[in-house]
Parts: structure tokens; sequence; C-alpha cells
């Protein structure tokens, strides 16, 4: 989708209608309001958006003709996140997209407005839905892990390196999530005699404290649990596993694609193309309430072999015929 085919509204700018766009006349124009977690310049999130965007056209909803979007970038601050929903719930649109645990600022600033989430790992747990099968609010969405997922990033980090025995975690304590996905891994960790260092994600410096004093031991290896301020320090964290020779496993694609070593879990992309479905069909008159929450229905292994070589690691045979990616 080329930028001159269609209007959106970004951060208050908008750019400019096609004149094909302009000439429709009469068409109801509905709005939807999008709050993400990462910034504008997350070239894996304006992917997501694209798809999004993409899907919705499939179902007859044009920007430009009958849709107006209005895109936030918080890049992962909390202030900014809730300065941000208020501002979308103030531009009355019909429906809303949030990305990650920016959901719960958004029902704060609003109990009417329909809200799709995506990526977001215990919407119950959370306090944002009653229950998966009928949530009973004013969101409803697709969620991002199952927490038994955990037990698996431990697996594969030790059928990769089976010499590492003590493992840091990076994971967000402040979300429900970071400690569900920590303690998942904790009620595995003795089947592999692994020894756990929970570390903090929320800032660069954060991270580089906690793993710089994890590798004054040896045998070590890296787990990143899921959260946004993982994805927005991602590059830190990366480097910082390359500088240490940590093998390391990542929830996500876009650390592998990015030199990461391996990554396992959902396919983030086909939940912003599903979301899409939901917004239709709130637009055309269901409500959150009576939409059940999706569970992961795609997951996606990917293996980096450059990173690989430079560890000194042979990625087995058994994991490579099993991968989604491999990368050279």
């Amino acid at each position: 989708m080329r930028r001159r085919d269609f209007i959106i509204v970004v951060g208050g700018a908008a750019a400019a209608w096609p004149l094909a766009a302009r000439a429709q006349q009469g068409e109801r124009m509905r709005r939807i309001g999008v709050l993400m977690s990462t910034a504008e310049d997350d070239v894996e999130s304006r992917e997501r958006i694209d798809a999004f965007l993409q899907e919705l056209a499939r179902f007859g909803w044009t920007v430009g003709r009958n849709l107006q979007v209005d895109i936030r970038w918080p890049a992962g601050d909390a202030d900014r996140i809730r300065r941000y929903a208020a501002e979308l719930v103030a531009l009355a649109p019909d429906v809303m997209l949030a990305m990650g645990a920016t959901v719960g600022s958004l029902q704060q600033a609003t109990q009417s407005v329909p809200i799709v989430f995506v990526i977001l790992a215990d919407p119950v747990g959370g306090g944002l839905v009653e229950s998966l099968a009928r949530p009973g609010t004013n969101a409803t969405g697709f969620a991002s892990f199952e927490y038994s997922m955990g037990g698996k990033w431990l697996e594969l980090l030790r059928e990769i390196a089976p010499g590492v025995k003590r493992i840091a975690v990076l994971r967000d304590p402040t979300l429900a999530s970071g400690s569900g996905q920590f303690g998942a891994i904790q009620s595995v960790a003795p089947m592999f005699a692994a020894e756990l260092t929970p570390i903090g994600v929320r800032t660069p410096e954060e991270i580089e404290r906690g793993v710089t004093a994890f590798v004054r031991a040896s045998s070590g290896g890296l787990i990143v649990t899921g959260s946004a301020q993982a994805v927005i320090h991602r590059q830190s964290i990366i480097k910082l596993a390359e500088r240490h020779k940590l093998p390391a496993v990542y929830f996500q694609r876009m650390f592998a694609k990015e030199g990461g070593l391996i990554s396992y879990g959902p396919d983030f992309l086909d939940q912003f193309r599903r979301a899409a479905g939901y917004v239709d069909r709130i637009l055309k008159g269901e409500k959150p309430a009576d939409l059940p929450v999706q569970q992961v229905t795609k997951l996606e292994l990917v293996v980096n072999l450059k990173t690989a070589k430079a560890l000194g690691l042979t990625i087995p045979t058994s994991i490579l015929v099993r991968a989604d990616e491999v990368i050279e």
C-alpha cells in the first residue's frame, strides 16, 4: 500500500488525500484510533500497521474514502501512553486498536468506546476482560502468550547450548505477564538444573547493570520474555548478548532478524491482520463484550546462523528442521 493511496493521521498531522478519495461524496466516514506501544520509527511496527490497513481494505474499509485512522506512538513511555490514550478518546473514534498493555490506559479513559487489543499477554489477569470466552467489557482481541511458553524457551536454550547452567531472565516486573512468564520458567528450571537470575528491562541502564553483574560468573545464557520495554531496548539487549557471548532465546522474530540467536513466539503480524476482522465486525455493529478473546494460533521459530557461528555454536538439526526461518 503506497502512501498516496490513503489518508492517515499520525500524531495530529494528516497526509494529503488522493483526488479519487476526495471525489467520493456521501459515504459515511468512520474513525479508528490506534495506540501503539513502540516508537514511530520502529520498522516492524510500521509493517504491522500496514498489514492491519491492508486487511481492513479487504473488508471494504479504505482510508480516505470511508475510514480515517489516528495513530499515536508513545515509545513505551508511561506518561505518553496515558496522554495519548486521552487524546484518542477525545477524537471520538468508532473503535480503537491497542497494542500490548496500552489497553489499560485506554480503558481508564473510556468504558464505552470499543477496543480491540493485540499482543497482550494476560487480559483476564490484568482485569481487562471478565473471561476469554465472554469478555464482558469494552475490550476484546488477541492474547499473545500462554505462560507455559516460558518452559519452551528454556528447553530451546538448553538444546542449543547444553552447557548453560545459569540463565538471566529479562522481564518487566511491573507487568502481570512479566511475573507470569518468569514464574513459568521457574516452574521448569529444576528439570534442567538451571539457576535463574531475573533482570528488569525498564531502562538500558538497568539492563546493562543486570547483565554485567550476571556475566561475572561463567556458563551463562539469556532468555528475553515478552514486553514492550524489551522491544524498545532490543538493540541494547542484542548487543549485550553479543558482547558477552551469551546464547539467547527471544520471544519474537524481530530479535533474531536484528542479530539475536533464536526466537520463538507468536506471529504478531498475523495478530494485526486478524485484529482487522474484529474491527470490521465492530464497525458493522457487533459488541466487543460478545467477541471472545482469541488465543495464539500461529507460532514461529527463527534461527540466526550468523550469530550462532559468532558464538561458536552449532545449531542442532532437530531445531533447523523445525525452524520457520533460518537467517544465513
